[in-house]
């Protein structure tokens, strides 16, 4: 574990909330930070997967061939099923 210190100027209002709900703590500071960088590398991340399916050519499916898609899926697997 590492320690580092940091100085914020917050309002007096924020202080005094953030404090009696006991998020200025150093357990809770850690889980704050953690959050944030796990919710920015998801974000991150999702971008990356957009991208590689905006980048695949071809015209987007429509919510019929989607539907249509979907059925077929569940039916081969009904029919993989059935012969078990």
């Amino acid at each position: 574990m590492m320690s580092v210190t940091v100085e914020l100027d917050l309002p007096e209002g924020l202080i005094r909330q953030a404090r009696q709900m006991g998020l200025l703590d150093n357990r809770r500071m850690a889980e704050l930070l953690a959050d944030e960088v796990r919710r920015r590398n998801a974000g991150q991340e999702l971008k990356k997967v957009l991208d590689e399916i905006r980048s695949v050519p071809g015209e987007p499916l429509s919510m019929d061939e989607i539907g249509a898609e979907i059925k077929a899926s569940r039916a081969e697997r009904r029919a993989r099923e059935t012969c078990r």
